[in-house]
């Protein structure tokens, strides 16, 4: 093969990798959600432990790999390694798409969401290229010295780190979620403009001398009697449509057990929402920096909330640190506040329903000057 062919093909290859690599790094909390859904699905859940750790750890691979094949760095043991990957990832989507269980695989993270049938497509092609490196990898030399192969690639392990702790630690450093800066919550849990619903029909199904049998809600049979026996009654899609809405599932529930949602998010003028997935310590390291942007809130009677999925955690949290009075807490969806919360916890501002602002806790911070800054206006 050609030497200018197979470099083009090795710099493709490497950088469609390192792209992946790095928008999932931008998220990879985004990237263990996924992996835990198929956990799910193979009844593997004592396995969602892991799932961060696998993500970091398959984001730097990739991130590497894809860094290792431009350079052309001991294609050998890459190649192979490559290989497996993509295989595996084949495998992966191409369930996805067989099964129908996990719509999404998260290939390119929720800043390109790919449909399960484009993500493998993509992998078949990507599958090809990869062959096609593997067969002609004795014939790929280094680009550089060996030195300067292995202090790139040293650098590239290191950032990919250094990135997924960065977005862990302080949220992704871009926001693709429904919940970013600038976003109103009320219309994206609307339905987009335009969008068509999903269409189904009515099925019933009956059981007639030990045979079932299922009909449309206009063929039932004529000699419909007792001799039927009715089992059960559902909808069958039969074309998916649109209309599903950026935020779903986000309902505030008071401790009373009522639906605040609306209330809460057509409050006029500004609010705080500190929203947890769960509340580990009783006493966190970001308590002193929270007690301070609470006296600024309430100085300036700037209402301020509690949202988690965690119950227990979140009241025993406000009971130790005797926020009860001052700080109303609402139940929510686990999924949404997963979305919403990508750093644990994450603090809203919001100005009737728009996020003004959002900070993860070690910007807490940030958050006491942006706060004190409106509230003197």
């Amino acid at each position: 093969m050609k030497k200018y062919l197979l470099l083009t093909l090795q710099i493709v290859v490497g950088l469609l990798f390192i792209f992946s690599g790095l928008i999932k790094a931008n998220d990879p909390l985004g990237l263990s959600y996924k992996m835990q859904e198929f956990f799910e699905v193979w009844n593997l859940p004592r396995l969602n432990a892991f799932s961060l750790g696998f993500s970091v750890l398959m984001i730097a691979f990739e991130i590497l790999a894809g860094m290792a094949v431009i350079l052309g760095w001991r294609m050998n043991a890459f190649a192979w390694l490559l290989l497996l990957l993509i295989i595996f990832f084949s495998f992966l989507t191409g369930y996805a798409v067989i099964s129908g269980k996990v719509r999404e695989c998260g290939c390119f993270g929720n800043c390109i969401p790919l449909q399960a049938v484009q993500s493998f497509i993509k992998d078949l092609i990507l599958l090809v290229l990869i062959v096609v490196l593997f067969y002609y990898r004795k014939q790929i030399q280094p680009v550089f010295p060996a030195n300067i192969c292995v202090a790139t690639l040293s650098l590239t392990l290191v950032f990919s780190f250094a990135l997924q702790w960065y977005t862990l630690r302080y949220l992704p450093v871009i926001d693709c979620l429904p919940f970013k800066k600038g976003a109103n919550i009320p219309q994206k849990m609307l339905p987009p403009a335009g969008a068509i619903p999903d269409s189904s029909v009515i099925r019933f199904v009956y059981e007639k001398n030990h045979q079932t049998q299922e009909y449309a809600a206009d063929q039932l049979p004529e000699d419909l009697d007792s001799s039927y026996v009715f089992i059960k009654r559902y909808d069958k899609l039969i074309r998916k449509g649109n209309a599903e809405p950026e935020i779903k599932d986000f309902s505030l529930v008071s401790e009373t057990g009522q639906d605040s949602t609306q209330e809460i998010l057509n409050r006029p003028g500004y609010q705080l929402m500190l929203i947890s997935r769960s509340f580990r310590e009783t006493n966190p390291a970001w308590n002193k920096d929270f007690a301070v942007i609470l006296s600024v809130a309430r100085a300036k009677q700037i209402p301020v909330i509690l949202v988690s999925s965690d119950v227990a955690q979140a009241t025993a949290w406000l009971d130790a640190n005797n926020l009860r009075p001052f700080i109303p807490f609402y139940g929510c969806d686990a999924t949404a506040v997963k979305t919403a919360a990508r750093a644990d916890p994450t603090l809203y501002l919001l100005k009737k329903g728009t996020i003004a602002d959002k900070w993860s806790y070690a910007h807490f911070n940030l958050a006491i000057l942006k706060i004190a800054e409106i509230a003197g206006r």
